[in-house]
């Protein structure tokens, strides 16, 4: 289930805030974003998959924790992020 690393070099490329940046908040959001749209999409067609719902619930929990220090500390950074993966406030 994890990311390819194509599709994570392109996270990482568009989110990076300098070159050598691959591990910023805004990037490790993206990334867990990703993670998630692509368990959400397993979970369409396995319901009954719960052991990697526990899995989703952590990693939707670590997002939100990321987001609310990102929002404390850049407010500017949070508000682009939101709007470019189209996530609400």
């Amino acid at each position: 289930m994890a990311l390819n690393s194509d599709t994570k070099a392109g996270i990482i490329k568009k989110f990076k805030k300098s070159d050598k940046d691959c591990g910023s908040s805004s990037v490790q959001i993206a990334l867990l974003t990703e993670n998630i749209n692509k368990l959400s999409d397993h979970f369409n067609k396995n319901k009954k998959d719960n052991h990697s719902r526990q899995g989703l619930l952590k990693m939707i929990m670590k997002r939100r924790s990321m987001m609310k220090y990102l929002k404390k500390t850049d407010i500017e950074s949070y508000e682009k992020l939101i709007k470019e993966l189209g996530l609400r406030k």
